[in-house]
């Protein structure tokens, strides 16, 4: 896919939002990228799930992993496309984890997926859940790198698409100094059973 499609989906899906948002990461920016309304539209969700698997169609993965819950519907498209085994790990006591069952078999060859990545926090901690469990890193696969691909995360990383999107940390924002209200619009804070 072009670019310019899929700027298209994410416009069209609402996934691109303008305001003065708390990121996951605890940073601010006026952009924010909600994914979760992409996977609304299977089609969309298939086609960009299948436009990302491309680029690791070649590196025998075994299992898809991603962070509940931007990574869920992600890691199963993922799956489904390469036809592999997909989990996800949730956060625990502040700590990602593998619950529900879900086991990592020693040397299976693991890719990492995440809906939007900023700092790559969270694909971190899961990265490192993944070697704890015997599992090589063969890669890390996003939807949208917010970091403009700056961030090195030691193996293959692959975005649908890339978008330098400022942020800044809270004490430094410039839109805390004007009236547009702080908006906590992701999923850290959500608990599951």
């Amino acid at each position: 896919m072009e670019r310019e499609d899929i700027l298209k989906i994410l416009k069209e899906t609402g996934v691109l939002l303008q305001g003065h948002f708390l990121l996951t990461s605890g940073r601010h920016s006026d952009t924010y990228l909600q994914c979760a309304r992409l996977f609304q539209y299977p089609d969309y969700a298939e086609k960009i799930a299948a436009t990302l698997a491309e680029y690791f169609s070649d590196d025998e993965i075994d299992l898809v992993i991603g962070p509940a819950i931007g990574g869920i519907i992600l890691s199963y498209e993922m799956g489904r496309y390469l036809g592999v085994k997909t989990i996800f790990a949730e956060r625990e006591n502040g700590k990602m984890t593998l619950r529900r069952g879900f086991q990592i078999k020693k040397n299976s060859r693991v890719l990492v997926v995440e809906d939007v990545i900023t700092t790559g926090g969270s694909v971190k901690e899961v990265m490192e859940l993944v070697r704890s469990g015997g599992g090589e890193v063969m890669g890390v696969g996003a939807v949208v790198d917010r970091s403009g691909g700056s961030i090195d995360f030691g193996v293959k990383l692959q975005s649908v698409i890339s978008m330098e999107v400022k942020s800044y940390p809270p004490d430094e924002c410039p839109l805390c100094h004007t009236e547009i209200p702080l908006i906590k619009p992701g999923s850290r804070n959500i608990t599951t059973e």
